[in-house]
């Protein structure tokens, strides 16, 4: 079997193209030759080349043994090798860069928005077979490709005669023709779309005539001709969707809280109201103190592991216990029965729950064939998550650091907890159980989704728990001296403090991002889309120092740092004690604090430095230190004495580099402090123009080399549909990124990423973008409406072009027309909040708005505990409600 291989790239004096070629699992290379630097071939001579053979290619540049380049990974060239008595194949294939339009390949629109079952191209059995591969993504469900043409084998025009192709590949289409009625003749040809349906008319794609001319033949040969990309007029897709975390879900059923089993009941409700999306917040397990600080979903302790919160009951074997299942029963009824979630309430009872049940069906279940696959396929995590599991339970703690041994996971352990006859194994047997039920119902879920032509949306958290098993497994992968965070935004005004580890980017590069890439790929079993959190932490973190309470004095991590010249060169006299160290002078204090209080702080906190001028004692010069000084302190008094301490040690001007202390960085947001007060006006201008310089434009393109490192591997890694948040400080080079990646952005009316307008113009979002009215994070739309009455008054005036005041509490109406306003942009997404959706209808929403709000994020502590007020049964029967969400959907063109 000859296979010849030929592709057009332009390469310029040294660079090679390589032709990879995936050989039972082995990926192969095979130097090609060229004799112009445009023209390259591969001849190829494979003599045990069964017949029904897939050979799954790419081709890649390389330049001294190096590889710079490769075609997009994510359809791969595939070629069958199954017609009959051929051989001698020759292939022509053009480049494969990633197209404008990548999206219709990610799994959202393949599998679920689009679905078509999977096909194989049939063998054939002509002496001469021209095989054509086209690619066209934009057919929907239930529509065909065929190609037709001038010659007998094309049908001759006739489109009773059209020959249907098969869709061996997402979205690539190929059929075999008999090359008889070509041979050494050019034959015209298109391709045209049918419907299952026959009463709709066939769509032709938009090109004039394509032209083929196929060179003489020989007996057994095969000519394969991969054409350009076939499009037709039909509109960009344009789906609606709703954001309901799902422990925010209710039924009749639950056990307090949302579970898995609720999340097919939601997606059957958005199916019912003709959307095409369901989006939900981290579903991993963030069990660390098993009280309800637990309950934040972004500080998860493994990013494979399932929160056992999220176990459906009602699909396990009932316990055969009658008195246990009777109490069950009854708790259940009173845990549902409330308004909010009893986080610690459910979670013991559900884990008692799990015992019980392990105890009684455990051994056989882990017997099953399903269970063993489950096994195989997830030891490499799970085994060291079980062994974290059942050490922080053991041991009364999270933090690995005060275990008295096992401070880091230990490889050699996995052999006696993979051996069922151990001790060892018997201790974490039932994690294993757990996590095993936990993945089968989500794994259901999500197969259930795409049958439903769903979309299940997850989110990836930017960090982990520093107590996490993730930290203990992997602790290279991690700053354990530092804090990620967020700079001061609308949402915090000190900043906000995740509390999580910074990663190690470089050890991470050095492996390829393989902590990540397998991430993803385990997040692709339960989702086909993905929100990417804080996707600015890819170019550069918000790296806090591990003494901070606050993210004021934090830096971005990497960045360029100052030197003392540079700063000099401003025109600013740098001097550098008074402007790393917190200045502290007596008429600050009198702003800050009443008499008494001034005097109490000087006394206890302060040392006379000289003048009017004070430094902070020894023992209360870090806001870690004052924040455990005034631990347990709840007095107003004490709470403003340890604000104000916190504000003085944050009261700096530049931040010393936390690698190289010849370095240096503004402070955030320093024009509010007191020391840039104290500035004399001659050194306030060029202060503001460095900082200026150094946060607008300073790091642009070193930030974008930095996310060019990692993104690029990370949406390559899976075929789901890739989202960001990108709101905050953004940088000008992260929307250049997103674009080459074709990363959705996230577009927020009242938070508008023209610093020109106070609201977004819906009209003007991209279509490569979600569009939505508020996330988790912020208020919901009743709330936002009546906490600034003037800013209500201007959008109500302005942006629904209504006249006269504007009414409050948001009734409806107002509600229902800007849902409808967002639902008509031209973003590709539109995912409306449930407490949004249903604002549009008086009778169905809460009557206190402020009962909907999900997180606050300038209180780390809070407590995540919305549900729903109405079950998933009652919303679906609620006929008015949703025949007014399937009107906003289908009247807004969304399908």
């Amino acid at each position: 079997m000859k296979l010849n291989f030929n592709i057009e790239y332009r390469t310029v004096y040294g660079e090679q193209l390589v032709l990879n070629i995936d050989e039972n699992g082995k990926m192969v290379q095979y130097r090609m030759d060229t004799a112009d630097g445009l023209h390259w071939t591969c001849h190829i001579n494979k003599q045990r080349l069964a017949k029904g053979t897939v050979l799954n290619y790419f081709y890649s540049v390389d330049w001294d043994g190096n590889e710079q380049r490769q075609e997009w990974q994510t359809e791969a060239h595939r070629l069958e090798i199954n017609v009959e008595k051929a051989n001698n194949y020759n292939i022509y294939d053009r480049w494969i860069s990633m197209p404008e339009d990548a999206y219709l390949y990610s799994s959202a629109f393949t599998d679920c928005v689009n679905r078509r079952e999977a096909q194989t191209l049939k063998s054939s059995a002509y002496s001469k077979t021209v095989r054509l591969k086209v690619r066209a993504p934009q057919l929907r469900a239930g529509e065909t490709l065929a190609v037709i043409g001038g010659c007998e084998s094309l049908g001759l025009w006739d489109f009773a005669k059209a020959v249907k192709m098969t869709e061996h590949n997402f979205n690539e289409w190929t059929v075999d023709v008999d090359a008889a009625p070509f041979f050494d003749q050019k034959v015209d040809l298109k391709f045209i779309v049918l419907n299952d349906n026959w009463e709709v008319a066939p769509v032709w794609e938009t090109c004039e005539n394509r032209t083929l001319e196929v060179p003489g033949m020989l007996a057994g040969e095969v000519v394969v001709y991969e054409l350009d990309q076939a499009f037709f007029p039909f509109a960009n897709r344009r789906l609606a969707g709703t954001l309901v975390p799902v422990f925010s879900l209710r039924s009749e059923g639950s056990f307090g809280v949302g579970d898995f089993g609720d999340l097919k009941m939601m997606i059957d409700y958005v199916s019912s109201t003709g959307q095409r999306a369901l989006q939900v917040l981290p579903i991993n397990d963030s069990t660390v103190t098993h009280t309800w600080t637990d309950s934040y979903p972004y500080s998860c302790i493994s990013i494979f592991a399932l929160h056992p919160q999220y176990v459906d009951l009602r699909q396990l074997p009932a316990l055969k216990d009658a008195k246990e299942a009777k109490r069950f029963a009854k708790l259940q009824k009173e845990l549902n029965a409330l308004s909010q979630i009893d986080y610690e309430a459910v979670n013991n009872s559900k884990t008692e729950y799990l015992k019980l049940l392990f105890a009684q069906e455990g051994k056989a279940m882990m017997q099953t064939d399903a269970y063993k696959a489950f096994f195989a396929e997830n030891q490499e995590w799970l085994v060291p998550y079980a062994k974290y599991c059942h050490l922080r339970d053991t041991n009364g703690t999270a933090d690995f650091s005060k275990w008295p041994d096992h401070n880091q996971w230990n490889e050699a352990d996995r052999k006696s907890l993979t051996n069922s006859r151990s001790k060892a194994f018997k201790d974490v047997e039932f994690y294993y159980f757990v996590q095993y039920i936990l993945n089968t119902q989500m794994q259901a879920a999500h197969e259930y989704a795409c049958r439903k032509n769903i979309v299940l949306k997850g989110d990836i958290p930017i960090g982990v728990n520093r107590h996490g098993c993730d930290v203990w497994m992997e602790p290279k992968y991690f700053n354990l001296n530092s804090q990620a965070g967020a700079p001061p935004d609308d949402f915090s005004v000190d900043g906000q403090n995740w509390g999580f580890p910074t990663y190690n980017w470089e050890a991470m590069i050095a492996d390829d991002c393989q902590w990540w890439v397998r991430r993803f790929r385990n997040m692709q079993k339960f989702f086909d889309a993905y929100r990417i959190d804080h996707v600015l932490g890819f170019f550069r973190i918000w790296d806090i120092p591990i003494e901070s309470v606050h993210g004021l004095l934090g830096q971005f991590s990497p960045s360029l740092g100052m030197s003392r010249e540079e700063i000099e060169s401003y025109g600013l006299h740098f001097q550098e004690y008074h402007f790393t160290h917190p200045f502290i002078a007596e008429w600050m204090l009198d702003r800050m604090f009443d008499n008494d209080t001034k005097e109490r702080v000087k006394k206890e906190f302060l040392d006379h430095s000289h003048d009017d001028i004070f430094n902070l004692k020894p023992e209360f010069d870090t806001q870690r230190k004052i924040e455990a000084h005034f631990a347990g302190q709840t007095s107003k008094e004490a709470i403003t004495v340890r604000d104000g301490l916190y504000a003085l040690v944050s009261n700096v001007l530049f931040l010393r580099d936390k690698k190289n202390p010849e370095l240096f960085h503004p402070r955030i947001t320093a024009q509010l402090s007191f020391v840039y007060e104290a500035l004399w006006d001659s050194d306030k201008e060029p202060f503001n123009r460095l900082y200026n310089d150094y946060f607008y434009r300073r790091n642009n393109q070193f930030w974008y080399r930095e996310a060019a490192k990692k993104l690029p591997k990370l949406v390559q890694a899976t075929r789901m549909l890739v989202c960001a948040e990108d709101l905050g400080m953004v940088p000008d080079c992260v929307p250049w990124i997103m674009d080459e990646q074709k990363i959705l952005s996230l577009e927020i009316q009242s938070m508008p990423k023209d610093p020109k307008v106070k609201f977004g113009y819906l009209s003007r979002n991209p279509y490569r973008s979600v569009s939505t009215i508020s996330t988790h994070d912020m208020s919901t739309l009743r709330q936002w409406w009546d906490e600034d009455y003037s800013r209500s008054q201007e959008y109500f005036n302005n942006m629904l072009h209504q006249q006269g005041p504007a009414p409050h509490p948001m009734p409806g109406w107002v509600a229902r027309d800007i849902v409808a306003e967002h639902l008509s942009c031209p973003s590709m997404l539109c995912v409306i909040s449930i407490q949004d959706w249903m604002a549009i209808d008086e009778g169905l929403r809460l009557t206190d708005a402020n009962a909907e709000r999900i997180n606050i994020p300038a209180n780390p502590k809070h407590y995540w505990r919305y549900r729903m007020h109405v079950t998933l049964e009652d919303l679906m029967k609620n006929e008015d409600f949703c025949n007014q969400v399937r009107q906003l959907v289908n009247n807004n063109g969304r399908q």
